[in-house]
């Protein structure tokens, strides 16, 4: 039985989502190019992806050291309740702490592992006192800081 992915998508849908994500300004002409169809069907595959789910936008990737936003620390936060509403709760709370560039719901011995990028540990230990540990059911947190980032997307 094939996946849904398999179902959906072709090889030129796989050769167009590839292209954009190397190259969100890549132009319709070139992307056509680039995978073999003419502009026409390489435009109307690019806007059903995109209308489907499968692209969910473009944007600019910043450099954040350019901005002073050298500090990469990694919160794992403990909750102290797990139920769904719980859950839910902090989920929409941790959406509007700017400095979190990333939350991710966690199989282990904590709940979320958050990414959170700052000016430097100062900013950092701000950030987990007044905005992190101030979260809905936030029970405990720990923090890893990154000493040199290797890859980022």
């Amino acid at each position: 039985m094939n996946s849904p992915l398999e179902d959906e998508l072709d090889m030129f849908d796989m050769k167009i989502i590839e292209a954009v994500r190397e190259n969100g300004r890549i132009s319709v002409t070139d992307l056509a190019a680039s995978i073999g169809l003419s502009k026409t069907p390489c435009n109307a595959r690019l806007k059903r992806l995109m209308e489907t789910g499968y692209i969910l936008g473009f944007r600019a990737v910043i450099n954040p050291q350019k901005l002073g936003l050298d500090h990469v620390a990694f919160a794992e936060v403990k909750l102290s309740d797990t139920r769904e509403k719980a859950l839910s709760e902090f989920n929409q709370a941790v959406r509007r702490i700017k400095e979190v560039e990333e939350c991710h719901m966690i199989a282990g011995r904590f709940d979320y592992l958050l990414k959170v990028r700052t000016q430097n540990i100062r900013r950092y230990r701000e950030v987990l006192g007044e905005k992190i540990s101030s979260l809905p059911h936030v029970a405990s947190t720990s923090t890893s800081v990154a000493m040199q980032s290797v890859k980022e997307s």
